[in-house]
């Protein structure tokens, strides 16, 4: 059955993710931890080897300047825990989403979690569409997954842009 808003988040969606290509299908290994700036943000490993983003529980002003890496990570994050509330499950917290370690990994999970958002935005309904969603805003917003499909649009849209520009900025570096 044909659902007119599902079919506009959809297309978008699919806009967005094949200009996400040209930079993601660009990227080389050295470009996720690259550092453009003194102040930066980045993942890094722990003592396990397990490797963790910079966090601020209160953004810092100046904003550091994060890297792919890093991007990367904060991605598969935001997505992750998008597609766990459609589904109504309870998404992990996010000290316990982790970089994969390398750039390959970073954007195989990326590419999963494009295939897992295209089966849950394909099989939403309108009445699914209208029910009520608490992410990422609060509970008493008002708002519904309707607005959390535009919005992972919108933000997907915004961090494909922060990686682009940080790959054309370090491949000027390097010329």
């Amino acid at each position: 059955m044909r659902t007119p808003r599902r079919d506009l988040l959809r297309w978008q969606f699919d806009l967005t993710w094949s200009l996400a290509g040209i930079h993601l299908d660009a990227l080389t290994p050295e470009d996720f931890l690259w550092e453009p700036a003194d102040l930066t943000w980045t993942v890094r490993p722990d003592p396990d080897g397990v490797w963790r983003p910079d966090w601020a529980d209160t953004e810092p002003d100046p904003v550091p300047v994060p890297t792919i890496g890093w991007l990367t990570w904060h991605i598969g994050w935001w997505w992750g825990t998008a597609i766990d509330h459609t589904e109504g499950r309870t998404p992990p917290a996010r000290e316990d989403v982790h970089w994969p370690g390398d750039g390959v990994a970073a954007l195989a999970c990326l590419r999963d979690l494009h295939a897992e958002w295209v089966r849950v935005l394909d099989a939403l309904t309108e009445t699914d569409l209208d029910r009520a969603s608490a992410y990422p805003w609060p509970a008493d917003a008002g708002l519904t997954i309707a607005h959390l499909a535009g919005w992972v649009n919108a933000e997907l849209m915004k961090n494909i842009a922060e990686i682009g520009h940080l790959r054309m900025l370090r491949a000027a570096s390097l010329a």
